[in-house]
């Protein structure tokens, strides 16, 4: 299973594997302070898509696509994060405050899609 959640908020046991999956480390958290298995930097939308998107619901659809795309061009950067949720649950760290248009449910909706057989 694969779930998301605001780097702000505390671990939890059913979290499995957590994984920080934003390009800029999110402000005012220690890194010495998270408790993650890895920053994914690369898995997150690029400076470009980021600004475009400006967390805008209405291009909600429209960034999905162009980060889904994204994707697409670094299978490389996103296969182990794949393989570690086939294995276990993963949690998709987060900084925005929108909880419901950010690159972490994107990722965690183009993820779900790729792990079908």
């Amino acid at each position: 299973m694969v779930k998301v959640k605001r780097v702000y908020q505390p671990p939890a046991p059913q979290d499995g594997a957590r994984f920080l999956v934003e390009r800029l480390w999110p402000r005012g958290v220690k890194k010495e302070s998270l408790k993650s298995d890895g920053w994914l930097k690369d898995l997150g939308a690029s400076d470009t898509l980021r600004r475009w998107f400006a967390h805008d619901p209405g291009k909600w659809d429209a960034f999905c696509r162009r980060d889904w795309a994204e994707l697409d061009a670094q299978k490389e950067a996103w296969h182990s994060l794949q393989e570690a949720a086939r294995r276990g649950d993963v949690t998709l760290l987060y900084s925005a405050r929108d909880t419901a248009h950010n690159n972490a449910v994107a990722l965690k909706a183009y993820l779900e899609r790729h792990l079908t057989p």
